[in-house]
């Protein structure tokens, strides 16, 4: 077996090995470049977002008597670099930036030696850990374990710390975790797949043959989910069509429920949930109670779902002129965020496995015909 490092390489250099299988060797140098690009590119952002941080800190050390001046600072400074052409840097990744600073003031020497660092995609989320002790945890962690982002995602979502601490077998709650993360594991790509990695890089984030997959997967058992809930769901139709003189429009899926004696309205997307959205859907309940809705219904309700990440959100539609008995129904009948976002999440988990299957069978196909 032969080594070969090149002249002045540094630790990020590529793995170069000689060994009686010359397909493995050629995958191995594939694998460590992609490796050292990844590397690179996470190194560079979190840098970024860090010093981005740090500059905002210290103009607002600069105007401290000012209690609005932070968000006045952050509002400008978002649209200023929008103007300049860069995406990404909106007003709530510059809040994550200045907290990312605070919380992590000591960064910088991992930064410098670009060992010790996870992606930023990790850092966001620890910063949701409001217990420094706990957040220190799961940073190490992460680290000394390899952990991808959704591992640690979900470690936080159900308290793998407390949860470790309190046990008095530590070793099978620590089992457990891994077997239940083990398909977070797999994926080698995830985090240039990033959308927020490849806004960064100027990439389009869009995949979009992927999504129309995704949707339609969630979609598909999203309608199912809810009229198994038992609440008065009646199936209407999916991707229905409401034509204008001006366009066509689409409303994902369509319900009317017999309990609250009105339609409701579904749109889902793979991406962040922006305000368009939200306005989208408010012109879709308006235009149903037009031209949909009965004598005696109740107005339509409307529901946006985003599956972009963890941390799924479902926006409902404002309930107009409605009184006060039926906004109590509307939240006894309507199923909660929480079972939205469970449910958005299993069939995530189930597609990215259904994916790697047949991504799985298509390889072993091609190594039968060789």
């Amino acid at each position: 077996m032969t080594a070969i490092s090149g002249e002045g390489a540094s630790s990020e250099s590529i793995a170069y090995v000689e060994t009686e299988d010359v397909s493995a060797d050629a995958i191995r140098i594939v694998e460590s470049a992609q490796q050292s690009v990844y590397r690179a590119v996470n190194v560079s952002m979190v840098w970024r977002n860090w010093l981005i941080g740090r500059r905002i800190a210290v103009e607002e050390l600069k105007e401290a008597d000012r209690a609005d001046y932070g968000e006045q600072l952050i509002r400008r400074l978002s649209e200023d670099i929008a103007a300049a052409g860069y995406k990404g840097l909106n007003r709530r990744t510059l809040y994550y930036c200045v907290q990312f600073y605070r919380a992590f003031p000591k960064i910088v020497n991992a930064l410098r030696s670009q060992s010790g660092l996870l992606t930023w995609t990790h850092y966001r989320s620890l910063l949701r850990v409001t217990d420094a002790k706990a957040r220190d945890w799961y940073e190490h962690e992460a680290l000394a374990q390899n952990w991808s982002s959704r591992t640690l995602d979900r470690n936080i979502d159900t308290q793998y710390y407390e949860r470790m601490l309190l046990s008095q077998h530590p070793d099978r709650v620590r089992r457990e975790m891994e077997s239940k993360t083990e398909p977070y594991q797999q994926d080698k790509l995830e985090f240039i797949k990033n959308p927020v990695v490849a806004e960064y890089l100027g990439l389009d984030p869009k995949t979009d043959f992927t999504e129309f997959k995704l949707e339609s997967s969630i979609l598909a058992n999203l309608q199912k989910f809810l009229l198994e809930l038992g609440k008065g769901y009646a199936f209407v139709a999916r991707q229905q069509r409401i034509h204008t003189d001006e366009n066509d429009y689409y409303i994902d899926l369509v319900f009317y429920n017999y309990m609250l004696k009105c339609f409701v309205l579904i749109d889902l997307k793979t991406t962040r949930i922006t305000h368009q959205d939200v306005g989208q859907m408010d012109m879709y309940v308006r235009m149903y109670d037009e031209r949909m809705r009965g004598p005696g219904d109740n107005p339509t309700l409307g529901i946006v779902l985003c599956s972009e990440t963890s941390e799924d959100i479902a926006r409902y539609s404002v309930l107009h002129d409605s009184d006060q008995l039926f906004a109590a129904k509307y939240k006894l009948y309507l199923p909660t965020e929480e079972q939205l976002r469970a449910e958005i999440e299993m069939q995530k988990r189930i597609f990215a496995m259904q994916q790697r299957d047949a991504e799985n069978q298509k390889n072993l196909g091609r190594g039968t015909r060789l």
